[in-house]
């Protein structure tokens, strides 16, 4: 199985800039105006571009925002260097959402992207999380 992952932006180019800079990614395919394809990682990403304020689903009455909001899912970025990795995604438009935390498997970085989207930057040590699993 194939894992893809798909971001919901208000503006397709700035997200690519964004994601691009941020990451060290490349634009694959696009898709007419209204998607694009990110490669470099470990699993394919896609930007879409929808409007603030269309509808999420035809089942529900939300509505997609683009200021920070919280969501059950986020992406979590694997760097060398977490630091670096900070100071180049907020360079790029990111917001840091408070200081590096040391854990016993790395560094944790807390940040959204210029969409609103949370996202975390992880710098593993040692074993990473073989640190902390039973």
């Amino acid at each position: 199985m194939d894992l893809l992952v798909n971001v919901d932006v208000e503006n397709l180019a700035k997200a690519a800039d964004f994601y691009c800079k941020s990451f060290d990614l490349r634009i694959g395919r696009r898709f007419g105006t209204s998607a694009v394809e990110l490669l470099g990682a470990s699993s394919t990403m896609y930007l879409l571009e929808k409007p603030a304020g269309s509808a999420t689903s035809s089942r529900t009455s939300q509505r997609r925002q683009y200021h920070r909001h919280w969501t059950p899912v986020h992406l979590d970025f694997v760097v060398g260097d977490v630091e670096a990795a900070v100071a180049r995604t907020v360079n790029a438009g990111a917001r840091q959402e408070g200081d590096i935390h040391k854990q016993p498997w790395g560094k944790i970085a807390l940040m959204s992207d210029p969409f609103g989207n949370g996202f975390c930057l992880l710098e593993f040590v040692g074993r990473g999380y073989d640190e902390i699993a039973e």
